[in-house]
């Protein structure tokens, strides 16, 4: 139509003249003859005299403009309809690729809260009439223009996004879902309050506390435990094992429009690639993140033992290396169908879930073996004598000990695991637990171009955590270098929250050393419990003080005490600066005696207390701290045990 109208004004013109030309000439002839002859003023003279060729024209022209236009006008509207006709057919299959989408994709998140308003908007009759198949009328030429664009149309009610919507930016982006990037994340928010901090992590789950995984949530009566993930504390408190609810975090669809800032979380993704000269990362699904900050807190994963990896799928599917919650879940759910269980490792992990599955065992009739290369339990970090006290303890709460064991080869066989150790012993079980330790997580090491320690494994950092510029690194991940007692790496919940929090601080501009002397604990069950510090290390030359213990001498009553289960909580970086010792004389140091009911253990080198255990001693880690830190020599070891007040009743 436009077209039309664009030639009829070049035209108009031309027909007034042609017109006008035709009339002059009749009259002329008129009064030649001497008659006068009326022209109708609506037609115009087609006669050959005074212009005729130039009419001609005329009607050739107008005609063709106006066929043109008509093939015009009906083509668009034409081409209107069918443009409409694939609008409602492209809208109408959106619920099956919603649907198709969604058995393809494991990880859903639901619409953002703009579009699931914008949605219940519309009114459910006008909805089901524009899904309709029936043919629509054909619009008007101009109702194109008038409608609206594709992306303020509203979604169907049933409608999701593909994936969860990835940032693709982080002010400060975190490697890693554990205790350290926790704690990060807090840090960074106590100095930064509208900081928007991405924690990514491979794990389903919210950052969580490990510890009691091989603690308190064993000793619930709760059959329901491993869905609600609630315990009770040796004190009878109860709590989660979450840090937080998910009502603390942000969404990660929310992260750049959250006004105050905030956390998010990014679960069951993996970072594989590091491009530090860029600024970014990549993801498991090919998705980029670009950061301004970024703290490595990777964690590590369980070791295993060759002969197990060996073995086949029949034996690595009937073994749990144990780090996770899945790793809870699963172990609880095998240790009540199975007859017998093998835990291989002596540490921590080790003994305390043996201690936890020996008293499941008097309920169950559960089988519980423990095997380990060592004389006793914990023998690589006990001087001998307590060892084989509490390998005693272990027994007695009805696990079978194996001590001296190496394994040589484990096959499967009749329904049956068959250990054979390298002595000629074998063993048969039906799950094996293998708790022999950790591998730091190093992945990103060669794609980011940092360094990983030699002996210790773990990402090389300065005492300021950081790796590179722009990078830090915290957690068991973390090789740091002890002013006190040289390059380390450490494994321990207090030093992921004390190294995770000051990495926090650094990552806003702090720029504080590392000097934490962090601690660790561990419990065989609520009555048997030790906090230590430093370098324990069973090769060392160590001094035993011991005392009698008494009713409040147990894990239980210091968590009365303190009103916490997990003791590093009310850990500070502070160390006591004047502890006041005992007035009760220190009796002879006891290194022999079968009965260690509490003590204190030195670990000397050089002469020099390098390490130091609190056996059933508890909130006394300051002391402690503030003898490492001063590192000097002792005469009388006995004189520095009054510090702890072990002799007071």
């Amino acid at each position: 139509m436009l077209k039309c109208r664009t030639v009829w004004k070049k035209l108009a013109p031309l027909a007034r003249d042609s017109s006008t030309l035709s009339r002059q000439s009749v009259r002329r002839a008129g009064l030649t003859n001497g008659s006068a002859v009326r022209v109708p003023a609506t037609h115009m003279s087609s006669g050959s005299a005074g212009g005729g060729g130039e009419n001609k024209l005329y009607v050739l022209l107008v005609g063709a403009a106006c066929l043109g236009g008509g093939i015009y006008a009906y083509r668009t509207v034409k081409g209107d309809q069918q443009r409409y006709m694939e609008r409602m057919a492209e809208i109408s299959s959106r619920p099956h690729k919603a649907a198709s989408q969604k058995t393809t994709i494991p990880s859903q998140s639901e619409p953002p809260a703009v579009e699931a308003t914008e949605t219940e908007a519309v009114p459910e009759p006008k909805l089901q009439a524009a899904l309709s198949p029936e043919e629509p009328s054909p619009p008007a030429p101009d109702a194109e223009a008038a409608a609206p664009c594709e992306s303020a149309e509203p979604l169907p009610a049933d409608s999701s996004p593909a994936s969860p919507s990835v940032p693709s930016h982080a002010p400060y982006l975190l490697i890693g879902g554990g205790t350290a990037s926790f704690a990060a994340a807090r840090s960074i928010r106590a100095r930064d309050p509208g900081a928007r901090v991405l924690i990514v992590t491979e794990e389903s789950d919210l950052p969580y506390m490990r510890p009691p995984l091989s603690k308190e949530l064993w000793f619930s009566d709760d059959p329901g435990v491993t869905e609600t993930l609630r315990f009770k504390q040796w004190n009878g408190k109860e709590r989660s094992i979450y840090f937080q609810p998910l009502s603390f975090y942000i969404h990660p669809e929310e992260f750049n429009s959250a006004e105050n800032g905030g956390v998010a979380v990014l679960t069951g993704k993996k970072v594989i690639h590091m491009d530090v000269r860029g600024n970014k990362v990549k993801l498991d699904d090919d998705t980029e993140i670009s950061y301004d900050k970024c703290l490595i807190a990777t964690g590590g994963m369980p070791r295993n033992l060759q002969a197990i990896e060996r073995a086949g799928e029949d034996v690595t599917k009937r073994t749990t290396l144990f780090r996770k919650i899945d790793d809870f879940k699963s172990l609880d759910k095998v240790s009540r169908s199975i007859s017998s269980i093998t835990i291989i490792g002596g540490g921590f992990l080790g003994s305390e879930l043996a201690c936890a599955l020996g008293r499941r065992s008097t309920e169950s009739g559960l089988e519980v073996i423990q095997m380990f290369p060592e004389k006793g339990n914990m023998g690589k970090v006990l001087p001998e004598y307590l060892s084989n006290w509490t390998t005693e303890k272990v027994k007695k709460e009805g696990v079978k000990i194996i001590s001296e064991a190496l394994v040589k080869s484990v096959n499967y066989k009749d329904d049956k695991l068959e250990i054979q150790l390298k002595d000629g012993r074998l063993v048969k079980t039906d799950h094996i637990v293998a708790a022999v330790g950790l591998e730091p997580n190093c992945d990103l090491a060669k794609s980011a171009g940092l360094e990983v320690d030699s002996d210790f494994g773990g990402f090389r950092v300065n005492a300021e955590l950081q790796a590179r510029s722009n990078i830090w690194v915290a957690g068991d991940a973390a090789c740091f270098y002890d002013i006190r007692l040289g390059r380390r790496r450490v494994e321990h919940h207090d030093h992921a929250v004390v190294s995770g929090r000051l990495a926090g601080e650094n990552m806003t501009g702090a720029s504080k050393p590392y000097w934490h002397q962090s601690m660790f604990w561990s419990d065989l069950g609520p009555d048997v419990g030790y906090e230590a510090i430093g370098i324990v290390d069973s090769s060392l030359p160590t001094v035993g003080v011991f005392a009698k213990a008494t009713a409040k001498d147990t894990p239980k009553a210091a968590t009365e005490k303190s009103g916490t289960g997990i003791r590093s909580e009310s850990e500070t970086e502070d160390t006591a600066v004047s502890p006041v010792a005992s007035s009760t004389p220190a009796p002879a140091v006891e290194q022999h005696k079968d009965g260690y009911g509490k003590g204190v253990i030195f670990y000397l080198r050089d002469k020099v207390v390098v390490g130091i255990i609190l056996w059933n001693v508890f909130n006394r880690m300051p002391i402690a701290r503030k003898i490492i830190k001063d590192g000097e020599e002792h005469a009388d070891l006995n004189e520095v045990a009054k510090l702890f007040n072990i002799h007071e009743d």
